[in-house]
């Protein structure tokens, strides 16, 4: 049975989220989430590298991420930014995730937690930021 990307991104949004307002440990906030009702459908892998990742890499992710914001960071709803931490750490991280899925993925997490609008945004935010991230694939991309 093929694990559920999706939902593993979903709950690492709600850990990030979760982070932000509250400054818990990682480690409670991965148990918490772990006992989400559907975990065992859940790659809990790749949520567990994905939270861990992006909690202990904040400072790497959030100075890939600042050239490609229109607003520091920290005016970011904190919504949108675990959205883009997300992607983010999937970019510099999982290389075998093609760019498009990643954007794609974080547009729906945006317009799932997100304000109205937020998710055009995120979809800004990560064109500018795959053109720098995955360079050699966008440019495959758009020379076909």
């Amino acid at each position: 049975m093929k694990k559920n990307r999706r939902k593993a991104r979903e709950l690492a949004v709600q850990g990030l989220y979760q982070r932000q307002l509250t400054g818990d440990p990682v480690e409670i906030i991965e148990a918490q989430l772990r006992e989400h009702e559907d975990f065992e459908k859940i790659d809990g892998a790749h949520f567990s590298a994905i939270l861990h990742g992006a909690i202990n890499e904040v400072t790497n992710l959030e100075s890939r991420l600042r050239p490609c914001l229109d607003r520091p960071i920290e005016d970011l709803s904190p919504v949108e930014r675990a959205v883009l931490m997300v992607a983010t750490y999937e970019f510099a991280h999982h290389v075998e995730i093609p760019y498009r899925v990643v954007i794609n993925e974080a547009i729906e997490l945006a317009k799932c937690f997100g304000g109205s609008d937020g998710y055009k945004y995120v979809n800004g935010v990560l064109d500018k930021l795959a053109a720098s991230e995955r360079a050699v694939e966008v440019g495959a991309s758009k020379g076909r």
